[in-house]
């Protein structure tokens, strides 16, 4: 992404989205086996949005019941992933039956497994229904775009303007590095999160979006909590597991709202939860991640 003028801005963010279709565009090597890519621009090491959704793909892939729903998935990441390399998605089928199906994924890479995804279907039909109610926040049209947010802090957070963006935020609230700036914290982090281009009439693609969206704010919460941010301060984070349920199909061409809290940070671990709601309220999913987080303090803070 630039963050010099709207025009190019709009041309990168459609070319980043054109990537994000393009790694879940598997290839099928044999029927329970996948090849998935990378995008131009990574992080390190392999995103873990990433994994998880060409996960949900390839295992989605492989359903007997093409209209069955998915109803959980929760990975366990075990190794970082080389990005300048393919990686393999084993599926095995656990289960197969008209109204559910289980199906576990391991990424793999040179024969080393870099996470392990249980998934499951359920089509379970009308029952009873309650949600918490979404938080009130500005509507998004009415919030500043993300290269706006990052004008001024290029070099602060750099791994954020130079990372790929596929996907339009709009913080309701300062994003990290503006709060840091101001001195301020918050206990909780809500951001509306939509396409920077037209997913296809492919539910599975909608749904992997937002499972590779899940993977990008869930963990802020944990450092405003504490009044930091990333790249102003030392902060090493990773996800060590990553639980998204599913509880109506959700159109991520429309605007979602991603609200994040972190009840309980602990032995270099912190808790990020999370709820997607879509525009009219709905509860859409819930997300919980557990990540390593290591702070080393400044002196002079």
């Amino acid at each position: 992404m630039t963050t010099t003028t709207s025009d190019t801005s709009d041309t990168s963010d459609a070319s980043d989205f054109e990537e994000l279709l393009a790694i879940l565009d598997l290839k099928r090597v044999a029927e329970h086996r996948f090849v998935g890519t990378h995008p131009s621009k990574n992080p390190m090491r392999t995103f873990g949005g990433q994994l998880m959704a060409q996960s949900l793909v390839a295992s989605s892939r492989t359903l007997k019941a093409d209209e069955l729903p998915p109803s959980a998935l929760s990975v366990h990441f075990i190794n970082g992933g080389d990005t300048g390399k393919d990686i393999d998605f084993h599926v095995t089928a656990l289960r197969d039956e008209r109204r559910f199906a289980n199906r576990r994924v391991d990424a793999v890479q040179n024969g080393t497994v870099l996470s392990s995804a249980m998934i499951s279907y359920m089509s379970g039909g009308p029952g009873l229904e309650h949600a918490v109610d979404p938080p009130q926040v500005a509507r998004p049209h009415t919030q500043p775009p993300l290269p706006e947010l990052l004008r001024g802090y290029e070099d602060t957070v750099p791994h954020f303007v130079n990372a790929l963006q596929p996907i339009e935020w709009r913080f309701t609230n300062d994003p990290s590095w503006v709060m840091r700036d101001k001195g301020e914290r918050l206990p909780h982090n809500r951001v509306w999160m939509k396409a920077l281009g037209t997913v296809p009439e492919d539910p599975v693609l909608h749904t992997a979006t937002m499972v590779y969206s899940s993977d990008t704010t869930v963990l802020d919460s944990v450092i405003t909590t504490h009044g930091l941010s990333w790249g102003y301060d030392r902060i090493f984070a990773a996800s060590a597991n990553h639980s998204v349920w599913f509880h109506r199909q959700v159109n991520f061409n429309d605007w979602v709202l991603y609200s994040t809290s972190s009840p309980v940070a602990a032995d270099s671990r912190g808790l990020g939860t999370g709820h997607f709601f879509d525009g009219s309220g709905q509860m859409v999913a819930t997300v919980v991640q557990e990540g390593v987080l290591l702070y080393f303090p400044s002196s002079n803070r």
